[in-house]
Formats: C-alpha cells, structure tokens, sequence
C-alpha cells in the first residue's frame, strides 16, 4: 500500500525550460488523494504529478499553486495558474494526468498549451569500474609538482582614452 517514492523531472522541450527537478509521482490510490494536502507550501523546484487525473479540487489546501494539465503524450492540454485554495477546477476532458507545481512556475518557464513536455526518472549511471567513467583514462603517470611561485601584483592598465586624456591634462597643467 505505501510503495516507494519516486521522484521525475519535468522539462518543457519546446521552451527549452525545466519546470521542475523533484516532482513526487502519485499513481497510487492513497497519494492521489493526499497530493498536497497537509503542507504549508512547495518548494521552487517541486511539485506533484497526479496520475491519472483530470480535475483536482483544492480544498483543505493552504497555498496557491500552479496547475498544468497534460496528455498521455505528455502534450500540455490545459494550464490554470495560481489555483487557490477551497476551489474545484473544471475536468479537461483530453488530460491524462496532471502536475501541481509552485505558484508561477507557467510564467517563469513560459509553458503553452500545445508545449511538449519531458517527464523522466532520475537515474544515476554508476561507473563500470569503482574510478573509472566510460571513455576516460587516467594518465600513465602523474607529473611531479610544480614548486609554488608567490603571486606577483601587477599594476591595473587603464584603456588607451584613458591614458591620452591623463597625458593631455598633464600637458594643460604645465
């Protein structure tokens, strides 16, 4: 009953934006009908993602938020920002799930309805060899160090008006 969380991404490919780094997947029956009931806010770059789901309602909620309605092609079908709480939104008959993400997330990432979004797992790749990444070689041999040199200061250089309007003032004073 209480599976494991799970946490995506979600990047916006036609803006070229991200919306969101850790976006929490309810799919299940219990985290469809808790989603953001209980916190005081989100955090800039998280959210929830309601699968499936088409409407939500915001009652019992204690914050505005941003809500993005998308397809099973992750295409975005709806958009309603700064849903506020106590309200039931309108379902959208062509969504298949839908995001809830921090207050103005649509307007910093520019999202449109029609805008194809990337919804993806994290997943840290582990080198083959425990030092090694794939393609990439350790030197044959390190190369002793180099004695340490104190820092000299240099004097800053103004730019060449600087030094002719310097040059011109000396000449006016003598």
């Amino acid at each position: 009953m209480f599976g494991k969380q799970r946490d995506v991404f979600v990047y916006n490919k036609t803006k070229e934006t991200f919306l969101a780094f850790r976006v929490k997947v309810a799919d299940s029956i219990f985290g469809r009908l808790i989603g953001l009931l209980g916190r005081r806010s989100l955090q800039p770059d998280s959210g929830v993602w309601i699968v499936p789901a088409n409407a939500i309602h915001t009652i019992g909620m204690l914050f505005t938020f941003d809500l993005v309605l998308v397809d099973k092609n992750f295409k975005v079908v709806g958009l309603r920002e700064l849903v506020r709480p106590f309200r039931i939104t309108m379902p959208e008959r062509k969504a298949e799930s839908v995001l809830e993400l921090p207050a103005h997330t649509i307007f910093r990432s520019r999202t449109q309805i029609g805008d194809q979004l990337l919804i993806e797992r994290y997943e840290a790749r582990k080198p083959s060899k425990p030092g090694m990444d794939i393609g990439v070689q350790p030197p044959a041999e390190i190369p002793p160090s180099l004695p340490h040199k104190p820092a000299m200061p240099v004097a800053p250089q103004g730019s060449r008006a600087e030094i002719s309007r310097s040059s011109v003032a000396a000449t006016k004073i003598r």
